[in-house]
């Protein structure tokens, strides 16, 4: 097993967590299994009384396979441990469902995913847990916000669509002077240009459907934190409640790490040259990009991080019939609902990802009918460019 903490985070991503059986495989084996045997009685009940390092008792628990996965992501990430989730919004959801109870109160940014507000409206609402929403953007606003009685801070550190960005080192000390924990969703902010532990967040939650698998194949998730918190409630909650993730998934995304950094820095880049590209065209309202000059907030997107992402935003002129009619003359950029793939994505997120969000809440959060949000793959930027350009003339 391979255990060098000191290894840089690159390193990390490919050796990180190793396990391997009795035949020394080069490539990290992916144990198919649901349970495990015992060679007694007796150990059977041991291990049910106390599991030790690298023992199993039933997949929905954990296994060999995910342990490698959940060991090498967090500790990529800079946390002690990790739980693999069978998607991203199982990892939100049980790190959220854990962590609260009746009487609670919850402080959360209102940009956010619409999965996210049903789960803190709709399911924490109904169990009796208050849920304060605010403006990310405005310190002053969580400062208000926050009380004794806070139990749990969540946000994105980059929004989902538009792309706000949160000073998260000020929302965490302010948390954490009133004894709430902090979740973090780092969809945006992608696991290689994360900033969450750096800037105090208690855990950290990773769709690894994006960036990790990157390629369009498989649903996952991670809550990644502290031990006494993943091995504590985050996994009670997880195991008894059945969001684990499934060993193949786990093989599949740890053979994907090993390019990770390789992928998503090439795709962030491209993501900043594309900005660069449609800034001041004169169909286009605006560009949103985290670090590109003409994002508001792009002095703090710097001192947080170095790059804002693989994904941007920008506004066709002339609504939603425009904008349809720009996103259907692409010819190599996709049109789905996903981001972070290989392949790049153009999303429509007022009639697709956010569509069942009331009109007043889409205008507030600046979810127009020309809002495109774009997800830069792996093709070249020059093709790329080239259809957003000849699109745009379509417009």
């Amino acid at each position: 097993m391979s255990d060098k903490t000191n290894n840089r985070p690159r390193t990390k991503l490919v050796h990180g967590g190793s396990k391997r059986s009795q035949w020394n495989e080069v490539s990290e084996a992916v144990f198919m299994t649901q349970g495990f045997v015992y060679d007694t009685a007796e150990a059977a009940e041991q291990r049910f009384i106390k599991v030790g390092d690298d023992e199993f008792i039933y997949a929905r628990y954990g296994n060999p396979t995910m342990r490698m996965f959940e060991d090498r992501l967090a500790g990529y990430l800079g946390y002690e441990d990790g739980f693999a989730c069978t998607s991203g919004m199982a990892a939100v959801s049980g790190a959220l469902l854990a962590l609260c109870k009746a009487g609670d109160h919850v402080v959360a940014s209102r940009a956010l995913f619409g999965s996210c507000l049903y789960v803190l409206e709709e399911v924490l609402g109904r169990y009796g847990v208050e849920i304060t929403l605010v403006d990310g953007r405005d310190n002053a606003a969580w400062d208000a916000a926050l009380r004794p009685e806070t139990s749990v801070v969540f946000l994105e550190s980059i929004s989902n669509p538009t792309l706000e960005v949160i000073d998260l080192a000020h929302v965490c000390e302010a948390a954490h002077k009133v004894g709430a924990l902090v979740i973090v969703d780092d969809a945006m902010a992608t696991p290689v240009f994360s900033y969450a532990k750096d800037c105090g967040a208690d855990l950290v939650v990773i769709s690894t459907t994006k960036h990790v698998d990157g390629q369009g194949r498989l649903l996952g998730g991670m809550i990644c934190g502290s031990k006494e918190l993943i091995r504590g409630p985050i996994e009670a909650y997880m195991k008894h409640t059945g969001g684990a993730m499934n060993p193949f998934t786990a093989w599949s995304h740890l053979k994907a790490l090993e390019t990770l950094e390789l992928r998503v820095r090439a795709q962030a880049a491209g993501a900043l040259a594309v900005a660069d590209a449609l800034s001041g065209h004169d169909k286009i309202a605006a560009v949103r990009y985290p670090t590109h000059a003409d994002h508001p907030q792009q002095e703090l997107a710097l001192r947080q991080a170095p790059s804002g992402g693989t994904v941007l935003a920008f506004e066709v002129k002339g609504g939603k019939e425009a904008c349809f009619r720009f996103l259907n003359a692409l010819e190599t950029i996709i049109i789905s609902n996903n981001f972070a793939d290989a392949k790049s994505i153009a999303t429509h997120p007022a009639t697709t990802t956010h569509q069942r969000l009331p009109q007043e809440q889409k205008d507030m959060l600046g979810i127009s009918d020309g809002l495109v949000r774009l997800s830069i793959g792996l093709e070249d930027i020059e093709d790329l460019k080239a259809d957003l350009l000849q699109a745009l003339d379509a417009a």
